[in-house]
């Protein structure tokens, strides 16, 4: 299914967006990536910064190729979106949709659900995942970076 298809859905909204909404939205994964760093704070926050970081990027991803998410579901359909925008393969979607679970289950259910390397395997993910976004955009979308 394409994103087009997903707007005939209403999965997604057709978006128009800029130069500074895509930085916002980068220098907030910027910033998350720093702040999940903070060796002090917990495991379950660390991750939940970390998987933010992530989300912003796919978000940058999808607002460059002209959507955002609707609020139903939104979270999986960015996380989904990614295979369409920038291309990441099955794998990377599947981590980054276990890491989503994970983290619902440390900010819903229960504390210190969340380990320590798992915190730092989200943190890598996010970091790859801001770096690859950056790339696309700066291939297909050099006027918005």
């Amino acid at each position: 299914m394409s994103l087009k298809e997903w707007s005939r859905n209403r999965w997604l909204i057709e978006h128009k967006t800029n130069h500074q909404e895509i930085n916002d939205l980068l220098s907030i994964a910027d910033r998350d990536i720093a702040d999940c760093q903070i060796s002090t704070l917990s495991p379950d926050w660390r991750l939940n910064i970390a998987y933010n970081s992530a989300l912003q990027s796919a978000t940058a991803a999808l607002a460059a190729s002209g959507y955002h998410a609707s609020r139903e579901m939104h979270h999986y359909r960015v996380i989904q979106s990614l295979a369409h925008t920038i291309g990441v393969d099955n794998a990377f979607i599947a981590l980054l949709e276990k890491f989503r679970k994970k983290r619902n289950i440390g900010e819903y259910d229960r504390a210190g659900a969340i380990s320590v390397q798992e915190a730092i395997e989200m943190l890598n993910l996010a970091k790859a995942l801001r770096k690859q976004v950056e790339e696309w955009l700066r291939v297909h979308h050099p006027n918005l970076i």
